[in-house]
């Protein structure tokens, strides 16, 4: 169990190293998110194959927010088989611009992208169309295995370059961070829990700022519990306009 306290102890400290570094730009990701909110703008995020957890980690579980709308492709899924469809279909140039086109994405809403290496063109091309659209993107990546790859995408950027707001989830090159032989090959990848912790925060600012500003925090409570359906029916009805997965 030495190299899994290891993994352990490595988490902890990329906790400590996004609340030293990365608080502040998630406050403005979490500023952004409720402005969009409350002029009656829409919540969008996406990631895909394993960066899409983070997306499901936003959608429709206890403690997270109603007015967020997933964008889920079944092809860019972890049921997808063989597995490598998902990579092949992540790299095609294009079908970001035809997944965005699919949805209700609309001038003054937000995207929120999660890819860690940034370098594949779907992610780059859904971020290109959203800003062609009118809409602002938040990118949540890591910056240092992306500043060390080159784009897969024909305009030479990768994802991070279109970010209106960038969140680096301060991770290492390939994502897997633990050595137990001296072949060179590392387990234990980071992503998913630092992205989930980060998703989280801005979920939690998001409600405070609604408590600040005598809303009532569009949560939901855990579907096991004793969930008010009354008031589920109320908040759907209240933000009908904004919600776009029912």
């Amino acid at each position: 169990m030495k190299q899994a306290l290891a993994y352990l102890d490595h988490i902890v400290e990329l906790l400590g190293k996004i609340r030293a570094t990365q608080a502040e730009t998630i406050e403005k990701a979490t500023e952004l998110l409720f402005s969009t909110f409350q002029r009656g703008g829409s919540i969008y995020v996406f990631g895909a194959s394993h960066a899409g957890i983070i997306t499901e980690e936003l959608y429709c579980r206890a403690g997270g927010l109603m007015v967020v709308n997933p964008v889920f492709n079944p092809t860019l899924m972890l049921n997808t088989q063989p597995f490598a469809v998902t990579s092949n279909m992540e790299r095609l140039e294009g079908f970001g611009r035809i997944i965005i086109e699919h949805t209700k994405l609309k001038k003054g809403d937000v995207l929120i992208i999660h890819s860690v290496s940034g370098r594949n063109s779907v992610t780059i091309d859904m971020a290109i169309k959203a800003k062609e659209i009118g809409a602002k993107v938040i990118v949540i990546t890591n910056l240092t295995y992306s500043k060390a790859v080159p784009s897969r995408h024909s305009g030479g950027k990768n994802l991070y370059e279109f970010g209106d707001i960038v969140i680096d989830n301060c991770g290492e090159f390939g994502d897997a961070s633990i050595a137990v032989d001296d072949s060179g090959v590392k387990v234990g990848a980071t992503s998913t829990a630092v992205g989930s912790v980060i998703a989280n925060m801005m979920v939690v600012g998001f409600a405070e700022l609604c408590v600040k500003n005598r809303i009532e925090p569009p949560v939901f409570e855990s579907a096991n519990g004793r969930p008010d359906p009354g008031r589920y029916q109320r908040l759907f009805t209240q933000y009908k306009d904004q919600i776009h997965y029912i």
